[in-house]
């Protein structure tokens, strides 16, 4: 499996809030949250790593930079407009074939992780979607699914019944790309409207529920996602 980690953020609201490390070195645990999102994936039959770093955060590309990983490690550092321009710029690196991609600012549990990638190895599903019905986002993203969660649509606000948000996790398949393209050459942005895309052009995406994805934005969140994850690492 290759695996990506969109870290092109300026992270603003931590550094209005007074945190001055970059979001993707700040530590859960002593931890960087790149460097945990490395370690799952190694753990989680990493082929390759590909991340994209925005380019004023020079610390977070010398940081990576020092890191020895047993699989190659694709560093692209760059700024762009969107998420959406983010995962294309990765493209090259991803190369062919399946990939889950997470922004650096998901904080799940390792195990749910697990699980997920291993039912995307099953599925048949072009998209695999991480879905959680704990909303944290500020402007979360609605998924309506069907009882087999097979997704039907994407929404800015919340629908009658809707049960899941996006959590910030996708693994994809090779016929996923051709819409990605597209979408940049047509002038589209953000990673929402791709997913809307992807069930317009008639790809079959599915929901696999987490209990609970945290999205780190503000100074609040940090202790906040390291209480979310501290049951696990007591058991370590």
């Amino acid at each position: 499996m290759k695996y990506a980690v969109i870290a092109a953020g300026e992270g603003s609201r931590l550094v209005n809030e007074g945190v001055i490390t970059p979001k993707p070195l700040v530590c859960l645990h002593g931890e960087p949250m790149i460097d945990r999102l490395i370690r799952i994936f190694l753990a989680n039959g990493a082929d390759s790593v590909s991340v994209i770093v925005n380019f004023e955060m020079q610390e977070v590309y010398e940081h990576l930079r020092r890191l020895r990983l047993p699989v190659p490690l694709h560093i692209l550092h760059k700024s762009t407009p969107s998420s959406m321009h983010s995962l294309y710029e990765l493209l090259p690196a991803i190369g062919n074939g399946r990939f889950c991609l997470t922004t650096v600012d998901t904080v799940f549990r390792e195990d749910e992780f697990a699980q997920y990638i291993r039912a995307f190895e099953r599925t048949g599903a072009d998209g695999l979607m991480a879905v959680t019905d704990y909303v944290d986002d500020e402007k979360p993203l609605y998924v309506t699914t069907d009882r087999q969660l097979s997704i039907h649509a994407f929404h800015d606000d919340a629908p009658a019944g809707a049960r899941y948000v996006s959590g910030g996790i996708y693994c994809l398949n090779d016929r996923c790309v051709p819409v990605l393209k597209a979408c940049v050459e047509a002038g589209m942005s953000k990673l929402r409207n791709y997913q809307r895309q992807l069930l317009e052009n008639g790809l079959k995406l599915c929901a696999w529920p987490f209990s609970k994805i945290i999205d780190l934005d503000h100074r609040e969140d940090i202790s906040k996602a390291e209480r979310f994850l501290k049951p696990i690492t007591d058991d370590k």
